[in-house]
C-alpha cells in the first residue's frame, strides 16, 4: 500500500521517511521510551533512527503490514510516533509513544482516534488491540481517553528486551466509533 496521509484539527499523521531521522534519533534519547517500548534499543543510536525511517517504515507500508505514521504538528514538529499493525484478518494493533516535550496535551489519543478510524474504514480491521507492560500508566491513559476498553493482564505477554512481562491488553471496535464493522459481531450474554 501507498502511504496515507491524515490529519485532525491540530495534526498532521505521515508516513516518515529519511528526513525524520533527526527527530526522531532525538526523541528516542528520552530513558522513558527506552524503558517502556520494547522494539527500542538501549542505547538508541542513529544507524537505529536511520533503519527505522529508511528501511523499516517503508517497508512496512508496501509489505501491506505495519503502517507507521509520524505525528506532526502543522508547522512540521514531530511529537510522536503511531503504528498499526494487521494482526490477522480483521485484526489490528496500535502502537504509540510521544516526544517528551509534548506529552499531556491530548496529541496521542488524537492521534490514535485518526488512526483508528482509517483502519476500520480503509483496512477491514474490525478490532483494535493495544497492548502496554503493565506499569505503564502514560500509555494506558492515552488508550482509555482514546475510548479503549482495558480487557485485562496478559501474563508474559509482551518481550522487553528479552525479559517476559505482563501487559495489559485494551481494544477498539468501529461501534465504539459508531462506524459499521465489515463481520457481524455478536457479545456474550450471560
Amino acid at each position: 500500500m501507498e502511504p496515507v496521509t491524515l490529519t485532525t484539527d491540530r495534526l498532521l499523521l505521515r508516513a516518515v521517511g529519511p528526513d525524520d531521522t533527526e527527530a526522531v534519533f532525538a526523541a528516542a534519547q528520552d530513558p522513558a521510551l527506552q524503558r517502556w517500548i520494547s522494539q527500542f534499543p538501549s542505547p538508541y543510536l542513529r544507524e537505529h533512527a536511520e533503519a527505522f525511517t529508511g528501511r523499516m517504515v517503508p517497508d512496512g507500508w508496501a509489505g501491506d503490514s505495519v503502517f507507521t505514521f509520524g505525528v506532526l504538528l502543522p508547522e512540521g514538529t514531530l511529537v510522536g510516533m503511531l503504528a498499526v499493525t494487521r494482526r490477522g484478518p480483521g485484526a489490528g494493533e496500535v502502537g504509540f509513544w510521544a516526544v517528551r516535550e509534548h506529552r499531556g496535551r491530548g496529541y496521542i489519543a488524537e492521534a490514535t482516534l485518526a488512526a483508528a478510524r482509517w483502519a476500520f474504514t480503509s483496512l477491514g480491521v474490525d478490532r483494535l488491540e493495544w497492548r502496554a507492560e503493565v506499569g505503564n500508566l502514560p500509555s494506558r491513559a492515552v488508550a482509555e481517553r482514546a475510548g479503549f476498553t482495558v480487557e485485562g493482564v496478559l501474563r508474559a505477554g509482551v518481550d522487553n528486551k528479552g525479559v517476559r512481562r505482563d501487559c495489559w491488553v485494551g481494544s477498539l471496535l468501529p461501534s465504539d466509533l459508531g462506524l459499521p464493522s465489515t463481520a457481524p459481531y455478536l457479545p456474550a450474554r450471560g
